[in-house]
């Protein structure tokens, strides 16, 4: 009778480092190869003795039961297996537990990437984990006139607190600035460790009261997609649907793209109009 296998838990964790253990062989790991032995892989008492940790206590976790497992005894884990990043992100993934030493895989755009901004035919643009813009197209750069080409080091959440361009140009800008801390909250959580970001809050909190009062309130949403509007001053009215991306290879990068949409769209759908 087959079984299909977990894809969370413990059980999913045991057979995923069973499968890892199996594959390494005692040489990747420095150890002689032995005539006698039975399998090519590690046993369980060699990797328990390379990690750290007694051989029962490995066992019951490749078994799958509940135990309590450190963020530094699975890194020792993954060092010992040899695993790599993507692999190692998966093993704390099915621990539950963050993995204290990731790192991102880099903040620069790729020059492909940057083009790929630039050929969108709607504003679109990259942000890094500090929310730091770093490439934007033609169309972003009108949307937000006034800013974009007269900030040096333009910052989404910076402009939303300290440039006054923000609370004309978006409107409910209220609602939107306060969703905003609380999303960029749950995003740090990615992020942890980093100085950069550390610092950014506390900048943004000594220089914006509003943007104090509301990280205080310690509120976490994930970011999503939806109805973005704002009042250009020559365009005048506006409305946009954003979509997100996370490019592949670069876990700190998001493309953000803003889809403009009809005011009468919902009119033609049998659907109320916005308030």
């Amino acid at each position: 009778m087959s079984t299909i296998d977990p894809l969370t838990g413990p059980k999913a964790l045991g057979a995923f480092l069973r499968a890892h253990r199996e594959r390494t062989t005692p040489e990747m790991v420095g150890l002689p190869k032995s005539p006698r032995r039975r399998t090519s892989g590690l046993r369980r008492e060699e990797l328990a003795q390379i990690s750290g940790i007694s051989t029962t206590w490995y066992t019951w976790i490749e078994q799958g039961r509940e135990v309590s497992i450190s963020a530094a005894t699975l890194g020792r884990l993954a060092q010992a297996l040899r695993l790599q990043p993507a692999e190692q992100e998966y093993l704390f993934s099915l621990a539950g537990i963050k993995d204290p030493q990731a790192r991102a895989t880099g903040v620069n755009p790729d020059e492909y990437l940057a083009q790929c901004v630039h050929q969108l035919g709607c504003p679109g643009y990259l942000l890094d984990s500090c929310w730091n813009m770093l490439a934007w197209n033609i169309q972003t750069e009108q949307l937000f006139h006034g800013w974009l080409e007269q900030d040096p080091q333009p910052n989404l959440l910076r402009f939303m607190f300290l440039h006054p361009l923000a609370r004309t140009l978006l409107v409910n800008w209220d609602a939107r600035a306060k969703r905003i801390v609380a999303e960029f909250r749950a995003e740090t959580s990615h992020f942890a460790h980093s100085e950069d970001i550390r610092q950014l809050v506390l900048s943004l909190r000594d220089e914006s009261s509003v943007f104090n009062q509301w990280w205080a309130q310690q509120e976490v949403l994930s970011r999503e997609g939806g109805e973005r509007r704002f009042m250009h001053p020559i365009k005048g009215a506006v409305r946009y649907r954003q979509q997100t991306f996370f490019p592949a290879g670069n876990n700190e990068l998001k493309l953000v793209i803003l889809v403009e949409q009809p005011f009468d769209l919902e009119k033609s759908i049998g659907l109320p109009m916005p308030d």
